[in-house]
């Protein structure tokens, strides 16, 4: 789950990460008022879920209220990224002397967290990636150590740092570590830190994503945090039946159960000239209750021409999942076709439930690809 700016700065904030004071605003008259109250230079600062807001016009220095307000009013409404801005973050301006980038991200293949930075501050860090990558510097944290003093140090002497406010960052990293670690976030990034003018440490920038499973678990108060007007009103609807789905560019929707099954689907269809419009894990079996919401959720998707059904049956019997799809899909009919590929414990049973209520059922994945595919095709 992914915050906003002004969220994760509180966060940091209660970490002793300094950062700049700052009010969220819904309208030009009240970042006009925050503006007069703070008597000095702001920066007014759209607050969307997507990077490169200041490439796209979101973010505004303003010398006085004035200029404040008549920023907010062109930011307010304005779309990046398909992100609507709803509300601002207006900020003190700080004198900028030097920007760089510090973020920690889950690294899967060492099986230890990432630390990461660099002194091209204030550029996404996927263009440094991608055009200079010997420009990030890496430490990976002990998952029992956690982040040393010594590594931190590392990170600063790579960055180019100055020896004075090495011990300054040291902290800083190690804070931010903590708070990663105390929120299960997958993803904690200042993007600049900055120094100032007068030579002090500030987060400019903050982006924190959560781990979703850790949220309906150890961090349930952070559903307060949740912005529905960010997400897609299906993922919303998905995340409240249970489902894992997001939502693609193709045009067959796919109903899976087991995320490896869902990939293996999706190369399937891709394999024989097919394009997934959505990847759906319905989990274990496939309830009745289950199968309607998946079917709601694609439905609500235009670009469906035809629907794929990949079901394991394994601790589910076949013949009941069968049942279950046949019962789901009475409570949300449609005329798009479906084709449904069902093997497993008692699989052969489940196919002849399929095939007499006039169901197209296929034995193997690449037959239910090869034939989605094709009614996809001719309805395109």
């Amino acid at each position: 789950m992914k915050i906003h700016e002004y969220q994760a700065k509180e966060i940091l904030r209660r970490y002793n990460i300094p950062v700049q004071a700052g009010e969220v605003a819904a309208n030009p008259a009240e970042v006009r008022a925050i503006a007069e109250k703070y008597g000095r230079a702001v920066v007014v600062k759209a607050q969307v879920h997507a990077g490169g807001r200041g490439k796209a016009g979101g973010v505004k220095f303003s010398k006085t209220p004035q200029a404040a307000e008549e920023n907010a009013t062109k930011i307010l409404g304005m779309d990046i990224k398909g992100s609507t801005v709803h509300k601002v973050l207006v900020t003190d301006a700080a004198d900028i002397a030097k920007e760089f980038y510090l973020g920690i991200i889950l690294d899967r293949a060492s099986k230890t967290l990432t630390i990461m930075g660099s002194a091209e501050g204030g550029v996404e860090i996927e263009e440094v990636a991608k055009d200079t990558p010997e420009k990030i510097i890496k430490v990976q944290a002990d998952p029992f150590l956690g982040l040393g003093d010594f590594q931190a140090r590392e990170l600063a002497f790579g960055m180019g740092i100055a020896n004075e406010k090495v011990n300054g960052f040291v902290t800083i990293a190690k804070e931010l570590y903590r708070a990663y670690c105390d929120n299960d976030a997958e993803i904690l990034e200042i993007n600049p830190l900055v120094i100032t003018e007068q030579g002090e440490w500030l987060a400019l920038d903050a982006k924190m994503v959560y781990e979703d499973n850790a949220i309906s678990v150890r961090h349930k108060e952070a559903e307060d945090l949740r912005d529905l007007g960010e997400e897609q009103p299906a993922e919303d609807e998905a995340r409240r039946a249970g489902l894992s789905y997001v939502k693609l560019d193709g045009n067959i929707g796919c109903v899976v159960n087991g995320a490896g099954l869902a990939m293996a689907t999706m190369d399937s269809l891709k394999l024989y000239g097919g394009e997934p419009a959505n990847f759906l894990d319905i989990g274990g079996g496939a309830k009745s209750d289950r199968v309607t919401a998946a079917m709601r959720i694609i439905l609500s998707d235009p670009n469906v021409k035809a629907i794929l059904f990949n079901i394991f049956g394994g601790i589910t019997r076949g013949d009941d999942v069968a049942r279950g799809i046949i019962s789901g899909l009475k409570e949300v009919q449609t005329e798009v076709p479906i084709v449904i590929r069902l093997v497993g414990t008692n699989s052969e049973e489940g196919r002849r439930i399929l095939e007499e209520a006039d169901l197209k059922s296929a034995e193997t994945l690449m037959e239910a690809a090869q034939k989605v595919v094709a009614v996809a095709k001719e309805r395109a």
